[in-house]
């Protein structure tokens, strides 16, 4: 954290369900590459409830010197970062990116809800199976969607909608008062590694825009 509070802009990288902040530090890496310093949140995704993990967020940020935080979260993490800022609004908020962020619920999580089994997978990860109309985004949004359709999705849900990551569809993606919304042809996870998709996180939390081609 002592590299952000140096930084006058940040940008806060925010992991999905069921992994930590590891998964996320080649993106991490790209972005810090384009000229920000970056910072990992880590939560329990499965433990905590959404408001939970959104008010350690907060907490996290509230400790953050920068005079700009960004934030960049992939799925689940996604929207942790827009419940914090509903719920705590970060007034040094810039720029925001959703990864495969499923904002109004997830059909492939519904899918999974309906076992045993599966509950005790998505344990308090209640959002991802609700579906519930969002309030419209008041700052600069940008969301990636993958349709390269990979992932374990299609065996929890032979049937998910085209087109998709794998995991989830790319309407699961959009959210009301988004800025940009950009398909690309990776996974769900993949995303993550995929230095196309970090080239447009970079581009969103430079100018606002994805690169469209």
């Amino acid at each position: 954290m002592s590299s952000l509070n140096k930084a006058r802009e940040a940008v806060v990288v925010v992991h999905g369900l069921w992994v930590n902040s590891m998964l996320m530090r080649l993106l991490g890496y790209r972005i810090r590459r384009c000229g920000f310093d970056v910072g990992y949140f880590s939560y329990d995704s499965v433990r905590a409830t959404l408001e939970q993990n959104a008010e350690r967020l907060g907490r996290f940020a509230a400790a953050l010197s920068a005079d700009t935080v960004h934030w960049v979260g992939h799925s689940l993490g996604g929207i942790v970062i827009l419940k914090m800022l509903e719920q705590c609004p970060e007034p040094r908020s810039g720029r925001i990116v959703l990864m495969g962020s499923p904002s109004a619920g997830s059909c492939a999580a519904r899918a999974l809800a309906k076992t045993a089994a599966g509950r005790w997978l998505l344990g308090r990860s209640t959002p991802l199976v609700e579906t519930k109309a969002l309030p419209p985004v008041k700052r600069a949004l940008g969301v990636i969607a993958g349709c390269r359709g990979l992932g374990l999705g299609r065996f929890m849900v032979p049937g998910l909608p085209r087109p998709n990551d794998g995991v989830v569809t790319v309407e699961e993606t959009h959210v009301p008062g988004m800025q940009d919304h950009i398909v690309l042809r990776v996974s769900h996870s993949g995303m993550l590694v995929s230095s196309r998709a970090a080239k447009q996180v970079c581009a969103f939390l430079k100018n606002g825009r994805f690169i469209h081609l």
